[in-house]
This record gives structure tokens, sequence and C-alpha cells, in this order.
């Protein structure tokens, strides 16, 4: 990046930054477009990207809720669905050109608290809002759930796997809308919570060999089972999975964030590293369009590969058939709409818009 001070000084971090939780943040991107790029069934298990996601914002919300809860609550929508609205109108009218009828559901293109309805021709770019769906919900349970989990940190901790064990064995849900909404919840509740526990200090209290065997056992428990399932699933990746999700998650999670406190963790060398620590503060910056519009730039990159074998010096010197082509392709694009579309995220959090930040 060209964006560096010319200072010899590592840059400053901003007050409140945290470059080891930035860091996990702009690898759980990284992971979530290679796995939309490549589907690799593995990948959850190398990096459970989400999981990941879903307890660094539990952190920043548990901090967040030091100030009035309902403050706190308007400000994460706001600052989340005007990026929303913007990436939403391209892909509404885009499905309505191609036959869509929408109905009374439209109503959740403009709160997600419900997945937003399309039709199959736009489905590769909706299908992903499950995680704003997700997230909003638990901006807006997290008042009461942070309350509980400090009347008995451990106890609420634990019992946050509850859900996901009753949906699984006892009662699977409604099978609409508010079904998959509580199959989501439960399966990341646990992560969500744990960024409670970190930002409270309950993990910085917690001996390492308890830690490490529930860690463990979590996460053999979530293997166990999404291999041992392989064949009624017909794969063992996690995404389809989400008892296994579940608790891989929250034994991977766990370790990340209590290693962090245990051996005082926070990349601050980064800061030395001027082109990584640039790309690092892009991604956090960014990282609701990165998210929003890294489907639609895999989608396009297809026909625009297409169109390279027209070209003979191209069919005859890229290699045009290879899926990291696409995938760097792929990047390319998402980089084109992060600065054309970027600048959304800086109006909804009232700052001066930038082609980067």
């Amino acid at each position: 990046m060209t964006d560096a001070p010319a200072a010899t000084s590592p840059t400053p971090l901003a007050p409140g930054r945290d470059r080891y939780f930035d860091g996990l943040r702009a690898l759980a991107l990284i992971r979530v477009v290679a796995y939309h790029a490549f589907g690799w069934a593995w990948a959850g298990l190398v990096f459970p990207s989400m999981g990941v996601m879903f307890g660094l914002a539990g952190t920043l919300m548990a901090k967040s809720l030091e100030r009035p809860a309902l403050q706190v609550v308007r400000g994460r929508f706001r600052r989340l669905l005007p990026p929303f609205w913007f990436w939403g109108a391209f892909v509404v009218v885009a499905m309505l050109v191609h036959g869509w009828m929408p109905d009374r559901r439209i109503v959740y293109w403009i709160v997600p608290l419900g997945d937003p309805p399309g039709n199959a021709w736009g489905a590769q770019a909706w299908e992903i809002l499950w995680y704003l769906r997700t997230y909003l919900w638990f901006v807006l349970l997290s008042p009461l759930l942070l309350r509980v989990f400090r009347l008995a940190p451990v106890p609420a901790l634990v019992a946050s796997l509850a859900p996901v064990l009753v949906l699984n064995f006892a009662w699977a849900g409604p099978d609409d809308r508010v079904g998959t909404a509580l199959w989501d919840l439960a399966t990341y509740l646990f992560c969500w919570m744990l960024g409670f526990a970190h930002r409270d200090g309950v993990l910085q209290r917690l001996k390492p060999a308890p830690v490490a065997v529930l860690s463990l056992a979590a996460m053999a428990y979530g293997g166990w089972y999404a291999f041992s399932r392989r064949a009624g699933y017909g794969t063992y990746d996690l995404d389809e999975n989400p008892l296994a999700q579940a608790f891989w998650s929250a034994g991977f999670v766990m370790l990340l964030m209590w290693a962090k406190e245990y051996f005082r963790i926070d990349l601050a060398g980064l800061t030395r590293l001027r082109r990584t620590d640039r790309l690092v503060t892009v991604f956090n910056a960014r990282a609701v369009t990165i998210y929003l519009w890294h489907e639609i730039a895999l989608v396009l990159a297809v026909p625009l590969i297409d169109r390279c074998w027209d070209v003979p010096a191209f069919e005859a010197y890229l290699p045009l058939e290879s899926q990291w082509f696409l995938f760097a392709v792929g990047w390319l694009l998402i980089v084109v709409f992060v600065l054309a579309c970027g600048w959304v995220e800086d109006v909804a959090a009232r700052k001066k818009p930038r082609l980067l930040p």
C-alpha cells in the first residue's frame, strides 16, 4: 500500500484496537472467501471463521455495553444497515430484472432479522445473509445475555451449549425462517458468550489444564460428530452440521481467546510491518463490504475469465482453468468493490468517506 506514513517509528494503534483480534478477523475473512472459491470441506476444521467472528463480536459488544444498551444497539444497527441497503439495492434490482416476484417478506431487505427472500438466480449472493441476521439478533439479545452471564459466568458459558444439543436431539424447531434463525443462534451462542468471558476477564482466571482439557474435548466431540455423521450429511464439512460446528468452534475459539490472555499476545509488533499492518487495517475497516460483496466478486470472475479465452495470449500464458486463478481474479474484484463501495461503511460510522481507511 502507498498510504504508509513517512515516519520511521511504528504507526500508533487507534485507542482500543487489538492487533491480535484484528489479525484474526482479517484471517477469518480470507478463509471465508477461500471456502466459497474452493469449497474445501476441511477449511472449517483448520480455522472456523464464523465462530471466530462471533467470538470477536461478542467481546466488542460486551465492551460497548458499558454505555447505555439502547444507544449501543442503535449504533450497531446504524453501522450495519447502510452497507447492507447499498449492496441489497443492486441485488434486488438484478433479481427483479431476472424475473423475481417479491412479496410482503421483502421487509427483510430493510431489516434482515429474517432471511431476505430472493430467487434462485441470486441465491449465491443472498445466501450469505444468515450471518448478518444472526449477528443482529445477538446484538438485540446481548443486554439480556450479558446480564445473565454476569450473574454466573462459568455456568452460563457451559449452558450456552445446551440449545444446540436440544435442537439436535430433542426438538428440531419449526421448519421455517424462525427455525433456521434458532439453529444459527444456538450454533454460535457459546462463541458469542465466550466474547463476554474474555472481556470480563473470566478466561484470564482459568488455569491452563482445565482450559486445554475442555477445549480439546469439545473439539474432539465436534470432529467425531462431523465424521461419524458424514454419510447422513454427505460431507464432514462443519457448515453442514450445526452440532459439530458448535462444539468444534467452541473449543477452537476458547483456545484462541484464552491463549491471548495467558500468553499476553497482542501482536503490537505488527505495526512494524507496515504493508501487513496496513492490509489488516483495511480488512477490519471494510469487513462488512468484503463479506457482502465477495460472493458477487467470485460470480463475476467466472464470465470475466471466460472472456479471456477469446484472447490467444491469455489462453496461452494464463492458467485460466485453475481455481487458484479464479480465486485471484475474485480478490481483484473484491478490491474494486472495496474502493467503489467501502465508503458506505464510513458514512454509516459517521466518518469522512475515504477510498481506503
